[in-house]
């Protein structure tokens, strides 16, 4: 099959295709045929090096956390899914042509959901809704979500919603307007310090974005205030008595059933940049590290 590897850490150039053999499903797995693979930020920060001091990739490495695709073969025990099934999921190794994972991984994909663009939806969805989860948000709480226009912030927005939050998306100024898509209660240009300034005390802070603008958030936290955040503890939250939960998103196969079919009826939104054959891997991910709005897809070459 054809596998998008990377033979050592460096630049997005370094990835490239190759034909590595198919994997065979064994107990309590599936085999999917790959229809697209989503790009994510991890996929970038491990193909660097940037995370090896405590992440070390093994070599030579094939990326990817999620997908979307035909289920081929079950394994023994299976009974969730049958071959034939439209599937998306949360795996490990997704840059390739058949997929190999555990059925805790995947969810089926509802009718109107398109197979290509459901690939942007796994590793954003579940770590979106595990954020909002991590900041202890309830209903009727304040809470705002960083980087609101990205996919894991939007994701966060829906679900803080959903619970009756009232939220806050919080962006930078020229992201403003795609923002006001999101139906939060308001929009706050966290590159704008008045903007800062005059937002009222929050409950909850779900935060994708760390850094200076976190910290300066911090002064906005009620006191006892809680941080889901998908970066690590920001400096001086605990010293300031704020109730801090960092986490990294972990497989939940209900929960994907649940924002996959959210997307499916047009509630959830999780908009698709472009799409990449396989063969231009190293330019989706230079396409991607850019950032802006919307996933970068990778389509195997058939």
């Amino acid at each position: 099959m054809k596998a998008i590897v990377l033979p050592e850490y460096g630049e997005a150039n370094r990835l490239e295709v190759r034909d590595l053999p198919e994997p065979t499903p064994g107990p309590n797995e599936i085999k999917v045929r790959v229809a697209a693979a989503g790009v994510n930020p991890i996929d970038w920060k491990l193909r660097s090096g940037a995370l090896k001091a405590y992440r070390p990739v093994t070599f030579p490495a094939v990326l990817g956390r999620d997908v979307s695709g035909e289920v081929v073969a079950v394994g023994p025990g299976v009974t969730a899914f049958k071959v034939g099934t439209r599937v998306v999921g949360f795996v490990d190794h997704g840059y390739a042509a058949f997929v190999v994972a555990p059925v805790d991984a995947w969810a089926e994909i509802p009718a109107g959901l398109d197979l290509i663009d459901a690939a942007a939806l796994p590793l954003v969805s579940l770590t979106g809704a595990q954020l909002v989860d991590a900041a202890g948000v309830r209903e009727g709480d304040a809470v705002l979500v960083t980087g609101a226009t990205g996919a894991v912030g939007r994701v966060a927005v829906f679900v803080a919603k959903s619970r009756g939050a009232k939220v806050f998306a919080g962006v930078r100024r020229n992201h403003k307007a795609e923002a006001d898509k999101l139906g939060a209660e308001a929009v706050v240009a966290l590159d704008d310090d008045q903007e800062i300034a005059k937002l009222a005390p929050l409950d909850a802070l779900a935060d994708t974005v760390g850094g200076t603008t976190t910290q300066k958030l911090l002064g906005k936290l009620k006191a006892g205030g809680r941080i889901g955040s998908v970066l690590g503890e920001p400096p001086g939250a605990n010293e300031r008595g704020f109730v801090v939960q960092a986490f990294s998103a972990h497989r939940d196969p209900k929960r994907l059933a649940e924002l996959v079919a959210a997307a499916a009826a047009g509630k959830l939104i999780v908009p698709v940049a472009k799409r990449f054959p396989f063969s231009q891997a190293g330019a989706a991910h230079t396409f991607a590290e850019k950032g802006g709005v919307g996933k970068v897809l990778l389509l195997p070459d058939r």
